[in-house]
This record gives structure tokens, sequence and C-alpha cells, in this order.
């Protein structure tokens, strides 16, 4: 029986309709509008368009868009300055550091110099520290992602098994701690488990978030389990995920596509968090 191909653009297509309303009645009751400022150091053709997507997205929701871009040679003090002229304007509820920035600037020291309340990529210490206590604040737009996707298909995610493949601070940690809180059972592989596929293939929910192009196969799959797959690669055949799609679908019961799954969802949730953020700032009187 053929799996249930999970349609990211379609779930973020509803999300992103969520936010425009949400942004009409914030502006409604306040004659605001949520503001998110996109910063880019260096000229990398990649995150350039991240970028223009992101400021086009903010666009069709209503969002104010506030750009600043600095040169491939901008030091970390040039940078450290649009970020806190930046945290200063009350106009601007969330901010986003294109990351990776240059060489020479440290990206967790200039995350740790966004305001956590404008921290809308939800990578900061604080908001990190957060979702590990299960408290409120900013999360992760992909790990987000991720959750929205399972609920829209009516995947149970409490009590289930679920195997996140990959521990990074940016996709793995965080959606472990997103899935302990919906009362997921949680495991996290990484390059030092043991019997990788064994431990992947007792999964109800599998999420592959390593960065290796199709390194998931039919073999990490229990048959009937749901298989998310965060990977963007980029090879000579076009992007591919993390996941062998081709063979996985053999054996799973739902299975993300890429391009197609994840990745919409990725700015979708960045536009939900900046509309949250201005809310809460709105909330303290601080908009």
């Amino acid at each position: 029986m053929a799996p249930t191909i999970i349609d990211g653009k379609a779930v973020a297509q509803r999300v992103r309709a969520e936010v425009a309303q949400g942004v009409a009645e914030f502006f409604k009751r306040t004659g605001q509008r949520p503001g998110l400022a996109t910063v880019l150091v260096g000229d990398d053709p990649a995150s350039a368009v991240y970028v223009a997507n992101k400021r086009k997205a903010c666009e069709e929701v209503g969002i104010e868009g506030f750009h600043r871009e600095l040169s491939a040679d901008a030091s970390q003090g040039e940078v450290a300055e649009v970020l806190e002229e930046l945290n200063a304007m009350a106009e601007v509820s969330g901010i986003l550091l294109q990351l990776p920035a240059p060489q020479q600037i440290d990206d967790d020291a200039m995350v740790a110099l966004i305001d956590p309340a404008k921290d809308v990529d939800g990578l900061s210490a604080i908001n990190a520290g957060l979702l590990a206590q299960g408290r409120p604040g900013l999360r992760p737009c992909t790990p987000s992602g991720v959750i929205e996707l399972l609920d829209a298909y009516e995947i149970a995610i409490e009590g289930a098994q679920a195997v996140v493949l990959g521990r990074s601070q940016l996709v793995g940690r965080p959606l472990a701690a997103l899935l302990i809180e919906r009362n997921a059972t949680v495991t996290v592989c990484h390059s030092r488990t043991r019997d990788l596929a064994g431990v992947c293939a007792g999964a109800d929910i599998l999420i592959a978030a390593v960065g290796v192009p199709k390194m998931v196969t039919a073999e990490f799959i229990k048959p009937g389990a749901t298989v998310i797959d965060v990977g963007i690669n980029r090879t000579e055949a076009g992007l591919v995920g993390d996941v062998d799609f081709q063979s996985a679908k053999t054996r799973a019961g739902a299975i993300t596509p890429v391009p197609g799954g994840v990745g919409p969802m990725t700015i979708a949730c960045l536009l939900r968090n900046t509309l949250l953020a201005a809310q809460e700032a709105s909330a303290r009187g601080l908009r």
C-alpha cells in the first residue's frame, strides 16, 4: 500500500493564511503591524535567496519588513551594532540574523545579542533553556514546522516511540524537546549510535536531520512508520533529502518529500513567531 505523502506546501499555506488573519486583527486592534528585521552579512548567493524569500513572505501576510545588509568583510562589532539598533526599535518584533555569517563572525555570540523576545529563530540560549524546561518561549522554526505537519496529518505523538536522527542545536535537540513536551518517548541518534538502523527501525515516528544525502533507507524504517525528512542536500541530481525516498516509501506509512515537505514550514513558522512576538510585546506595553 502506498504511503501518505505529507504535503508541506499545503500545510504551510494554511499557516500563512492564519498568520495573515492574525496580522490583520493585530493591526485593527493596535494600528501597528508586526515587524521582522532581516540581517544579511556578506554576499553568499544562497543566503541572499533565503533572505529574499523571507522578506517576500512577510510582505504577503502583512508583516512590515526591515532589512540590514553588511559587506562580507564586516567586523563583529559592526554586526553587533546593527543588532543592538534593531533591539531598540519598538516597531521591530523579530530579528533574524541569516546564518552562517562570514568566518570572522562568531554566530553564537551574535545570536546571544538578540533580545530573546525578538529571537524569532528561537536559537538563543535563553529560548533554548525555556524549551528545555517546558516553559513558554519562541520555538525554533523548523522543529515547530515538523510538529505542525504531524498534527495536520493527525499522526499521534503522545505515547509514540520517536527517533530523531541528528543532534544539532538547530533541529535535532529542540525537536526532541518538542516531542517530549508532547509526551512522546524520544531517542536521539547520532554518529556514535550503535546499530543505528536497528534503533531507527523501532520508531513510530522517524525524523532524519543529519545532512547526509539518502542515508535513511528501508532498513531504517518500521513498517507503517511516519518518516519526516528534514534534510535538504544539493547534489548533481538536484535537491535530495536525508531519506532515500524511493526506498523508504516501500515501508513508510506516511512520508515527507524533498522538496515540498518540511522546507515550506520553516518560513511559515517564522512568520507565526513574528506575529507571536508582536502580540507578546503589545501585551507587555512595549508597542
